[in-house]
């Protein structure tokens, strides 16, 4: 076939593809009028995950994720229109982590603070919001076990994001005076700036976006941010900074949902021991015994108790899997104090 002939055939699979694209948000629509809520983790999962699997060459299943990402993305759009509240302002990682897991076809809310985000989804503003939890290089992120731990909003799901920082200026590296950051990214670089930017003061700021917009406006300024952040006037000096490779953050959605069971769950708790020796060691033996996996462990000050301590427990399994019930039945009877936070699909 010449040319001519191959563009005629990819044309008329266009259009098969847009009638086909339009037939699914009728039925996505039908399917709005019977359900109350229109974002579903564990049936968004189960979609993008079949998909994935069913594709062929040349296609791989991460490019057909993030199609299909966008597909339910419009057709949700078409049951229910959702605000979600993330990290702002726009071009944060939080804002990336946003898209990923909710598509573009949603309202995004920025908010200046992790405790907005939870004010805004608590307030209704919002009907959902993305928080940090951990980066596999810093550790987690405590603002968010603190908001966590003081409110009643659910975890719903979660999702992983690639961290990659560029330093953005609209000088050049040898005259940046200043470089302004969030303090996970000044963490994740240290190296690169010790190497490239001995001299240069690092300045805190809200978020890696923030960060840019400060060095937008202060002459001989630098920032670390995401690639997109340089599209509010600055320039990629550097790219790739970050210091360990397979940097990842991993990202709360937080909202009022309630998960049902899709055989591959994990579940977050909050508990309290009391202040005696071996408290936390009968209170983590439950999950021994029932061969639950702990996927990550971190205390927290009560912050009304001097030297008491809130313990934050992830698992793999979902509250209503017969071991898990089991385990946190004990852990109860042992315990001053327990939290469910919420059971959610594992993200890969």
């Amino acid at each position: 076939m010449d040319i001519n002939e191959l563009r005629k055939r990819i044309d008329a699979l266009d259009d098969q593809i847009v009638q086909s694209l339009t037939q699914r948000a009728q039925l996505a629509r039908q399917v709005g009028l019977l359900k109350a809520q229109a974002y579903a983790p564990h049936r968004e999962k189960d979609v993008l995950g079949r998909v994935a699997r069913a594709v062929g060459e040349p296609l791989t299943p991460e490019a057909i994720t993030r199609i299909y990402t966008e597909i339910v993305s419009a057709c949700r759009a078409v049951e229910q229109s959702l605000a979600v509240a993330y990290l702002g302002p726009t071009y944060t990682f939080s804002h990336r982590a946003a898209i990923e897991k909710f598509g573009s076809s949603v309202e995004f809310l920025p908010a200046p603070s992790v405790l907005d985000i939870f004010s805004e989804v608590a307030k209704g503003n919002a009907n959902f919001g993305l928080v940090a939890i951990e980066n596999s290089i810093q550790g987690v992120e405590t603002p968010t076990l603190d908001a966590l731990s003081e409110t009643d909003l659910r975890i719903c799901a979660e999702v992983y994001l690639d961290i990659h920082h560029c330093l953005l200026s609209a000088a050049g590296l040898e005259e940046i005076t200043h470089v302004f950051s969030h303090p996970q990214a000044f963490a994740q670089c240290r190296a690169w700036l010790r190497n490239h930017l001995p001299r240069a003061e690092c300045v805190e700021t809200s978020s890696t976006t923030a960060g840019a917009e400060r060095a937008l406006r202060t002459p001989k300024a630098g920032a670390i941010a995401p690639e997109p952040a340089a599209h509010i006037g600055l320039r990629i000096l550097a790219k790739n900074i970050e210091d360990v490779p397979g940097n990842r953050t991993r990202f709360f959605t937080i909202g009022r949902l309630e998960c049902p069971p899709t055989g591959a769950d994990k579940t977050s708790v909050l508990f309290a021991t009391q202040h005696r020796s071996g408290a936390l060691f009968e209170a983590l033996r439950p999950f021994k015994d029932k061969s639950i996996n702990l996927t990550m462990i971190e205390s927290r000050p009560t912050r009304h108790t001097p030297w008491e301590y809130l313990f934050f427990l992830d698992f793999l399994g979902h509250q209503e899997d017969d071991e898990v019930a089991a385990a946190l039945e004990q852990l109860r009877a042992v315990c001053m104090f327990v939290k469910v936070l919420g059971s959610y699909p594992e993200a890969q």
